[in-house]
């Protein structure tokens, strides 16, 4: 394959898949500048390592989502050590970008309740979340974090019945 025609190829399964890129963004960054560079971050990252890219070994999509997310991940990492900053629950603002710019209706507060709460899980949680609610397979999701299925299932069952409890608990009352 050709350097062009390698070039070509990455950027048509990037434009395919970019939704990918900004969900990774949008759950890991906290504003708009920070989502941004972790998107472009992100697309470098593939860039170099798509010339690793086997598509009989992963999905490319499985693969994207192994480099977004570990790209994310030590970015955060590195913000948190170096800044000693805190990640920003998402809300509202955020929710726009989910889903690689479709809208979320901003009147369904449950659903903003919800993505608040998982955007205080931890890193690693964060993700088994992300990919569960893309509808990934307990297997691709395994593939794509480097853990077992067994503990991809137990996992997302705990982060179910936490964000669960979270969203069921009565709102604290004014003093």
């Amino acid at each position: 394959m050709t350097s062009r025609s390698h070039q070509r190829q990455f950027e048509i399964l990037l434009h395919e898949h970019r939704g990918i890129v900004f969900k990774v963004a949008s759950v890991y960054a906290v504003s708009a500048a920070d989502r941004d560079d972790l998107a472009q971050e992100i697309c470098v990252q593939l860039w170099r390592s798509f010339g690793h890219y086997d598509e009989r070994r992963a999905k490319f999509s499985t693969w994207m989502y192994r480099i977004a997310l570990n790209v994310a991940i030590s970015q955060l990492r590195r913000r948190k050590t170096s800044l000693d900053s805190r990640v920003e629950p998402l809300d509202e603002h955020h929710l726009d970008s989910i889903g690689g710019g479709q809208v979320i209706a901003e009147t369904d507060e449950r659903l903003a309740a919800m993505y608040a709460c998982i955007g205080q899980l931890d890193p690693l949680h964060r993700a088994l979340i992300l990919l569960y609610l893309e509808d990934r397979s307990y297997a691709e999701i395994a593939d794509v974090l480097g853990i077992s299925e067994t503990n991809v299932a137990t996992k997302i069952n705990r982060i179910k019945q936490k964000l669960r409890g979270q969203m069921t608990a009565p709102a604290p009352t004014g003093a």
